[in-house]
């Protein structure tokens, strides 16, 4: 089992690393309660087909990665109700301990530098690698992400409502079907997956790991960061910013809004396109990371 612990944070990180070890290195951070796993596999393998070696690893409090057992995440009301009136939160791990993670992995395999992609929450760790460990990065790609500006439009309800909703008990059937309403939710509307292949994904996750006292613990995280707007005016790594133009859980502006706070990035929307990485964009979406990295 590829289990690392990483040396400026002391967390076991479950990796997985595939292609030419000598290639250029891409390393892909998932997002919010999300394991590695999903991460397509024809997505990691159409980067190794074009030539590179492709890191994809669970983050802290999720997947195969170590569980910070028994810390406690303030409440959601309670942590937003203290941000608002400026008073700090107590949070078990901030999101730029996960970016230290992230780049810990790097440390372990002796990386010097990598292509760093991230995708949602993955995409705000990313941005923090970009923040605090920018030599490390050759480019940064951010994925349906935020730079965590509140006035940004807010998540579509059904969107949001799905992926907090409380799970009813851990049976397997359970657990499938709340990833399967997920799924639904937050997906592509121009892309709709085949339901039996979605269901074989999901029922994969589920006997991977499953794991809920993460979630809100990684929620915290996001909420205690706040904005970045200001930290990513300061980033000097060549950056691409990818969005959906229908994502209903983070909104086309919020990509805009990334791209424009970060000096020099390169925005790129597709229609139809979620809060997934839909079978049929897996091509133009490796495509243009592709380019974006080989252009720098």
């Amino acid at each position: 089992m590829p289990t690392i612990t990483t040396p400026n944070t002391g967390i076991e990180i479950f990796y997985e690393d595939h292609g030419d070890p000598a290639r250029e290195v891409i390393l892909l951070v998932m997002g919010l309660g999300a394991q590695l796993t999903l991460w397509p596999d024809e997505f990691v393998e159409a980067l190794v087909g074009k030539g590179f070696r492709v890191i994809r690893y669970d983050n802290r409090d999720i997947g195969l990665s170590q569980k910070m057992e028994g810390a406690r995440a303030p409440s959601l009301p309670v942590q937003i109700l203290r941000k608002k009136i400026g008073w700090p939160a107590k949070v078990p791990y901030t999101l730029k301990d996960m970016a230290d993670d992230g780049i810990g992995v790097l440390d372990v395999l002796r990386i010097e530098s990598a292509h760093v992609v991230g995708a949602s929450m993955g995409g705000m760790i990313a941005q923090l690698m970009a923040v605090h460990h920018g030599p490390r990065l050759r480019t940064l790609t951010s994925i349906m992400s935020t730079t965590g500006n509140g006035k940004l439009p807010q998540a579509e309800k059904h969107a949001m409502d799905a992926l907090i909703a409380p799970l009813k008990d851990m049976e397997e059937e359970t657990l499938v079907e709340r990833g399967l309403d997920v799924a639904k939710n937050i997906g592509s509307p121009g892309y709709r997956p085949d339901p039996v292949r979605q269901r074989e994904v999901v029922l994969r996750s589920v006997r991977r790991s499953v794991y809920p006292p993460g979630m809100p613990r990684q929620l915290a995280a996001i909420i205690d960061d706040g904005c970045r707007r200001s930290r990513l005016a300061d980033v000097r790594v060549p950056t691409l910013v990818l969005h959906g133009e229908d994502d209903p859980l983070v909104k086309l502006e919020a990509g805009e809004d990334t791209a424009r706070a970060i000096p020099g990035a390169r925005l790129v929307t597709f229609p139809g396109w979620g809060h997934d990485i839909p079978e049929p964009l897996i091509a133009r979406i490796a495509d243009e990371i592709v380019g974006h990295v080989r252009s720098n």
